[in-house]
């Protein structure tokens, strides 16, 4: 998320003293247009909150979607904020692409560029660590690249993500048993146990800065680690062609009700209490989260 205050103004969220506060709405500043929706990001905006308990406080938000009149944009600034059209690092959306295929493409998109830098991704004995929306994307992208069987390590029981192509929710793996083993939930440390000698570790998620690996089990172990930023050395137009394309397979391959069924529109004015749920069991069970902002 950007932080320049030329790329967004009025975010609707703000996180103070570890908790989210909405904001009053204000009026669009001429040359922006309103973020009608915006995606949550769990894993990253709980650590972005709690970093607030004895920091500064922050505007909240990761992606939000904007009508231009050129069609929708996916941008990142803060929820409910209003933005510039020409803010850094937004994404195209193909025309008539359904709401809950363009969040489910945005979190599909990072486990695409990061699987580029993976040597195999598809054919091998995969284990996803996660069951959240970053998790959900990786998921989707493998079985894009053609894999066939993948394991979701996750302690949620009837967990969403089960209904995706090919997978295979489990509570327990075996330790050093997989060839390719992701981390989605930004626990590395506990992902690389997985990892079967010669095996690789994908770090997806965004690991906490305390998180730390050993590298004399990396080197005994003979892995190949690769970190998987969606921006890592990724060209503004790579990042839009391969939006572009995984939103095109994604509406091509995916029932509009199991994307529906991943996803949860919440009105704006209920954002602090969604985050006051995440972590905790009564948290929304859909991955993807997106608040709507339009009446609000």
């Amino acid at each position: 998320m950007t932080d320049s205050a030329a790329s967004y103004d009025g975010a609707r969220v703000r996180f103070a003293a570890g908790q989210a506060h909405l904001r009053p709405t204000r009026v669009v500043p001429d040359g922006m247009v309103m973020g009608r929706f915006s995606v949550l990001s769990p894993g990253t905006e709980r650590r972005q909150m709690a970093a607030t308990v004895s920091g500064p406080g922050r505007d909240a938000g990761y992606m939000a979607l904007a009508e231009l009149d050129t069609g929708w944009i996916l941008a990142p600034t803060p929820h409910g904020a209003a933005l510039a059209p020409s803010v850094p690092g937004a994404l195209t959306v193909p025309e008539g692409a359904a709401m809950s295929v363009v969040a489910l493409a945005r979190f599909q998109l990072m486990a695409a560029l990061g699987l580029d830098r993976v040597s195999s991704s598809a054919g091998t004995d995969t284990v996803v660590v996660g069951s959240g929306p970053v998790a959900l994307g990786c998921v989707l992208e493998l079985h894009r690249r053609g894999a066939e069987r993948i394991r979701v390590l996750t302690r949620r029981r009837h967990t969403p993500i089960g209904r995706a192509p090919y997978v295979a929710t489990v509570t327990n793996v075996e330790p050093a048993s997989a060839d390719l083993v992701i981390d989605a939930a930004g626990r590395p440390d506990h992902a690389a146990e997985l990892v079967a000698p010669g095996g690789t570790l994908g770090i997806l998620g965004t690991p906490d800065e305390t998180s730390t690996l050993s590298a004399l089990a990396a080197h005994r172990g003979g892995w190949t680690v690769v970190g998987m930023h969606e921006l890592a050395a990724t060209t503004d137009d790579v990042y839009q062609n391969t939006y572009a394309g995984v939103a095109a397979w994604l509406a091509d391959h995916l029932d509009v009700q199991l994307a529906e069924l991943w996803c949860r529109r919440v009105p704006g004015h209920l954002a602090p209490r969604i985050f006051e749920l995440l972590g905790t069991a009564a948290r929304p069970v859909e991955p993807v989260v997106l608040f709507d902002w339009s009446a609000t």
